[in-house]
């Protein structure tokens, strides 16, 4: 057994060490805890890595940095990777913990097994903080299109307000789409949000979002629910072009957004036209 990598994480009543081990294959992630445990540590939790694990730590926030400084959409699936987020398969909630870092109003949330170190969240507080000031520099970028604003092509669709949804139209064909399925949960309505290649990074998305939280409000829904996969970089300018409050939920391979329906009457209708 061989130890390629160490992290000490200080608290006030405990130390936390992350240790990388290399063990083999045939090895279960339980009795390498077990192993440890008998060396007298406590609160043990073991479970495999990727060869990242071992590069130098500052080096790996640094890098990072340097992509959330570049493609500030990515904040949620970079973040995840920084911290060795875990998907949730078969764990209870007392089993994993959570890290929430808030981007403008949109909060996103990692979960993983092993316990957040105070070290942990204080590092995802000033990435977080990063991507607020990124995006306070280009607020344009994220801006959902009014009356009168035109897109890219020179044209603005219309939104047609539809009995399952809201469907976005060009001259009579649809080119994006946001459809209200099944209850995920009482009070809690489902999302399917389609965008057009050609008609992306338009503020459809935004718009469409906005309308669909509008129209799931209306018969008495609670919150609206959107699952993607994790490295969907539309998700985080999505939810702040709209304007909406919203949650965004790392685990694994996939990704949340939560939106809570209580504050959509305060926006005003908007018209396609």
């Amino acid at each position: 057994m061989n130890i390629p990598a160490m992290q000490v994480f200080p608290g006030v009543e405990a130390v936390t060490d992350e240790l990388v081990l290399e063990v083999p294959s045939s090895r279960d992630p339980s009795d390498v805890a077990a192993l440890v445990e008998r060396a007298g540590a406590r609160a043990v939790v073991s479970h495999p890595c990727t060869e990242q694990a071992p590069v130098d730590q500052p080096s790996r926030y640094v890098e990072a940095a340097r992509t959330i400084l570049g493609q500030p959409a990515r904040f949620p699936e970079v973040v995840a990777a920084l911290f060795d987020a875990e998907a949730e398969t078969g764990v209870g909630p007392a089993e994993h913990d959570s890290m929430e870092m808030t981007v403008g109003d949109v909060s996103v949330q990692i979960h993983r097994e092993a316990p957040f170190t105070a070290t942990e969240h204080a590092r995802g507080t000033t990435m977080a903080g990063l991507v607020s000031d990124v995006l306070a520099r280009g607020k344009e970028m994220f801006a959902t299109p009014g009356p009168g604003r035109r897109l890219g092509t020179g044209t603005v669709p219309d939104y047609v307000a539809t009995s399952h949804g809201v469907t976005a139209e060009v001259e009579g064909t649809a080119v994006a789409r946001a459809v209200l399925a099944d209850h995920a949960a009482p009070g809690c309505r489902r999302l399917v949000l389609e965008v057009d290649p050609a008609w992306r990074r338009r503020g459809i998305g935004s718009r469409l979002l906005l309308e669909a939280a509008r129209a799931a409000a209306r018969p008495g829904d609670e919150e609206l629910v959107l699952v993607t996969s994790a490295d969907n970089r539309a998700v985080l300018p999505m939810v702040l072009g709209s304007g909406l409050r919203g949650r965004i939920r790392m685990s694994g391979d996939e990704l949340s957004v939560r939106v809570p329906l209580r504050d959509t009457g305060s926006h005003a209708s908007l018209s396609g036209r």
